[in-house]
């Protein structure tokens, strides 16, 4: 590839050449390329060894969509399309040699098939039928039944609440000025109504064969929320699936006539799970907002979401991991260094970042003077690991991986340990184990009921030691249970006076208590209180007030006996 010029090289050089592990070949600010993800392809067109990178361009504000094909940094061939092109895809066709890949771009209701860059075939989709509705309004309409502005008025009815939506003739009937429907109508009237979906989504899926160079079909998504599966040699419909919403990203492993896995993420928000021979999906993943991005690494489903975070699930929707990005997401692609077998996830951001994570931890930051539109990483030319990146301004940038670079986990920010991402230990199920589990799938029945004998038994014998604390005065807390309270009493003294110290606890959350008593009742014969009444001050919560007072033994004896409190708790003083 070219080297970039002293002016490329301000903009796309963020980091310094010693410490980056990418090399800078190529910044065109002015590139004038308008386009997403999913519209970029490498792929070696001509089978000459040499890969372009094929475009579908959006362009400048949306109009004027074109087929770009570029070679390093200059464009090789230029085509128009009819409609906005909604994904592009290189595949193999068949088995036969030369074994050069086909490129497919969807665009509107059609793929447009292209072999060493020239039309090779067009796919469209099957058409839907017409609101019948709809259809009667344009039947009177050619009669001379309604005139213009009725049918402006009734199809616009049916738009807002009919289930089956209007084709595209009355959407554009719809979008004119007044002064030119009645020519739209007499011009357009005496034509059949057609309804027919759009692609909203495209990927490849392997045939019959893992392998690199194997034949691969067509997966299309549509705005009917259906997918399509493509034989690659004769374009007819091999499988269709139904969806409950419109699928936006597709991911897909597996081959087609073995056993496939397909992830959908789709405009409700929602992540659907298919298998093969699964008319409808088979799991089912709910975001809390809409996806941004879907890419597949190592069986794990990354997504990322409009509240800036990359999620990772795996494919039943088990959760495995969050990061939350430092701005919005934009793009996301895969990164796959084969060479290393290393799997990662590349999320293109609003400030200008690209951030590269396997898994939850970051790898590497590139910062470009632009917000990313569109990533792509993969052999390009001869060089085996170059990024494309593309900008909000119709800037492209081309970077090499440098040959030296090895990615290291952590080496982006500073994060968690990695020993927290890793996975326990987990011991293999026992032989006692599988016994323990069948037993009890068996026997469930009469478990939980003997469980249920001992747990009334466990209560009945609380309840009966707790009538033996409260006769036998080993209860601290009220019995009366008129106030929140916790006494606790303690004996001073070897005699034949004692000191007697009571605690008095508040045990409700906010409630103080006022206006409490305590009188102790005793054997006037055995002992003598100088003070046997005391008027509790306001108990705060949570606070522990002590009252004292002195007991005098009058038996020379050693005769004891109790000394009551008036709440029923009971002290024994020898």
């Amino acid at each position: 590839m070219a080297a970039a010029s002293s002016s490329d090289s301000e903009g796309g050089r963020a980091e310094s050449e010693a410490s980056s592990k990418w090399l800078d070949a190529h910044y065109d600010p002015m590139a004038n390329i308008h386009t997403f993800s999913a519209c970029l392809v490498l792929a070696d067109l001509h089978g000459d060894g040499e890969y372009k990178l094929a475009v579908g361009d959006l362009g400048p504000s949306g109009r004027q969509p074109c087929l770009k094909v570029l070679k390093g940094p200059t464009v090789l061939a230029e085509s128009a399309l009819p409609a906005l092109p909604a994904a592009a895809a290189a595949f193999l066709m068949g088995q036969h040699e030369p074994r050069t890949p086909a490129l497919a771009l969807a665009s509107g209701p059609c793929v447009y098939v292209y072999k060493n860059l020239r039309p090779y075939f067009k796919f469209s989709l099957p058409q839907l039928p017409p609101n019948p509705l709809e259809q009667d309004l344009w039947n009177q309409a050619k009669e001379d039944q309604i005139n213009h502005l009725t049918l402006k008025e009734m199809l616009e009815g049916i738009r807002e609440k009919a289930e089956v939506p209007l084709s595209v003739q009355s959407l554009r009937f719809l979008q004119l000025e007044l002064s030119e429907m009645e020519a739209f109508v007499n011009q357009h009237k005496s034509k059949p109504i057609k309804r027919q979906a759009v692609i909203t989504t495209m990927t490849t899926l392997k045939k019959n064969m893992a392998d690199e160079d194997a034949m691969s079909c067509l997966v299309l998504g549509t705005e009917n929320k259906e997918l399509l599966v493509l034989d690659p040699e004769a374009f007819t419909i091999l499988a269709k699936m139904s969806l409950p919403g419109v699928p936006v990203f597709l991911e897909v492993s597996g081959q087609f006539d073995v056993a496939f896995r397909l992830a959908a993420a789709c405009r409700n928000g929602n992540i659907y799970i298919l298998r093969r021979d699964c008319k409808r999906p088979k799991y089912c993943i709910e975001l809390s907002t809409q996806p941004v991005g879907l890419v597949l690494a190592h069986k794990v489903l990354v997504v990322g979401s409009t509240q800036d975070n990359l999620h990772g699930f795996t494919h039943k929707g088990k959760r495995l991991w969050t990061v939350h990005m430092p701005a919005a997401i934009l793009t996301m692609n895969l990164l796959e260094q084969r060479s290393r077998g290393l799997q990662a996830v590349m999320a293109g951001l609003a400030n200008g970042e690209v951030r590269i994570y396997h898994d939850k931890a970051l790898l590497n930051v590139i910062r470009t003077p632009d917000a990313v539109t569109s990533l792509c990483f993969g052999r390009y030319g001869r060089e085996d690991n170059t990024l494309i990146v593309t900008t909000r301004g119709g800037g492209l940038i081309i970077k090499i991986l440098k040959r030296t670079a090895v990615f290291a986990e952590g080496a982006g920010e500073v994060g968690p340990p990695p020993a927290q991402a890793m996975k326990l230990n987990v011991p293999r199920k026992t032989r006692l184990y599988v016994d323990q589990t069948l037993r009890e799938r068996e026997a469930g029945t009469a478990m939980h009921r003997t469980f249920q004998t001992d747990l009334y038994l466990l209560r009945l014998r609380a309840a009966r030691a707790y009538v033996r604390a409260l006769e036998s005065s080993l209860n601290p807390v009220s019995a009366t249970a008129r106030e929140p309270l916790k006494l606790h009493a303690v004996v001073q003294g070897l005699g034949p006076t004692f000191k007697l110290t009571l605690h008095l606890q508040n045990t409700s959350t906010a409630r103080p208590i006022l206006g409490l008593l305590v009188c102790f009742l005793y054997n006037e014969v055995l002992y003598a209180l100088p003070r046997a009444f005391f008027k509790v001050p306001l108990l705060v919560p949570g606070l522990n007030y002590p009252l004292e007072t002195f007991v005098e033994s009058l038996s020379d004896k050693g005769i004891s006996d109790i000394i009551k409190k008036q709440e029923k708790i009971f002290w024994r003083v020898r």
